[in-house]
């Protein structure tokens, strides 16, 4: 996605069209497109011949463009799970693990950054039942390594807002449950994670359409990112419209739920 909008600030800076940037790299304008979306992996020579296109030929701007082009070929650590990571969710684990900000509504389920190995287990084996065990074991992996962005030296920071809903479906038992819970109550406490409530008792609120996840990034020139998960597929609305919709409804959701002050108590009463 950087390298994508980079190249975007380029080409519109140089005057040139899509049409003509994608003829430079024999390909089509829609190519040009996906790649300054950041949908598309590249070759680094198309990269190469856009920049001269560009008039891009000082050494010290093409010189780090192509590196950082080169790092974004590189295969993430997640590669080895391609298996069982459908092709619609690839994209997503790219941009979370790229993420600075992650803001999350949940209705049914505790967020996968914040869920227990034992919970994850047990939603997982309810969604492939005829699954294999060596199979549910590696889906557990991938979906606890995601959470190392939290874990890391400067983490990613996660804004989630669950529905008093997920709190209350039991998932894998009572025990499950209440080891769930004091894993949320303990990630609470950490200074980059802010958890709220929506409680029943607010009634209708902003995102009656169900989960959302908006992704935010240190680089300014790059876009929030919207994910809405579903069942088989994923959308990513990229309309600025829509972006801008889906951040006010966020931003409604923090202001309706209980403060990140109250959500320990809420918790601990539930857990009583």
């Amino acid at each position: 996605m950087l390298v994508g909008a980079q190249l975007r600030r380029l080409r519109e800076a140089a005057g040139i069209s899509i049409h003509a940037a994608g003829y430079e790299i024999r390909g089509s304008h829609s190519k040009i497109s996906r790649i300054e979306l950041g949908r598309v992996g590249f070759k680094e020579r198309d990269v190469a011949d856009l920049l001269t296109l560009y008039g891009v030929t000082d050494e010290d701007v093409r010189g780090p463009l192509l590196e950082l082009a080169e790092q974004a070929n590189a295969p993430g650590w997640w590669q080895p799970y391609g298996d069982i990571v459908p092709g619609w969710f690839e994209p997503y684990l790219g941009l979370e693990q790229g993420a600075d900000v992650i803001r999350v509504y949940e209705v049914q389920f505790v967020p996968a950054l914040l869920q227990t190995e034992d919970y994850a287990r047990a939603l997982i084996r309810a969604t492939y039942p005829e699954a294999p065990e060596d199979e549910i074991d590696r889906r557990v992996e991938l979906r606890t390594r995601r959470a190392g962005i939290l874990e890391r030296p400067s983490p990613a920071r996660l804004w989630a807002v669950l529905d008093e809903a997920a709190l209350r479906r039991m998932v894998g038992g009572p025990e499950t449950m209440r080891a769930q819970i004091r894993h949320l109550i303990e990630a609470a406490e950490r200074p980059h994670v802010s958890l709220q409530v929506l409680p029943f008792s607010s009634g209708g609120h902003a995102a009656e359409c169900g989960p959302v996840t908006l992704l935010r990034f240190a680089e300014p020139e790059l876009p929030d990112v919207v994910y809405l998960e579903q069942l088989a597929s994923a959308l990513y609305p990229d309309k600025p419209a829509d972006i801008i919709r889906y951040r006010d409804v966020m931003n409604r959701l923090g202001v309706q739920a209980e403060p990140p002050t109250a959500t320990r108590a809420f918790l601990e009463r539930l857990l009583a």
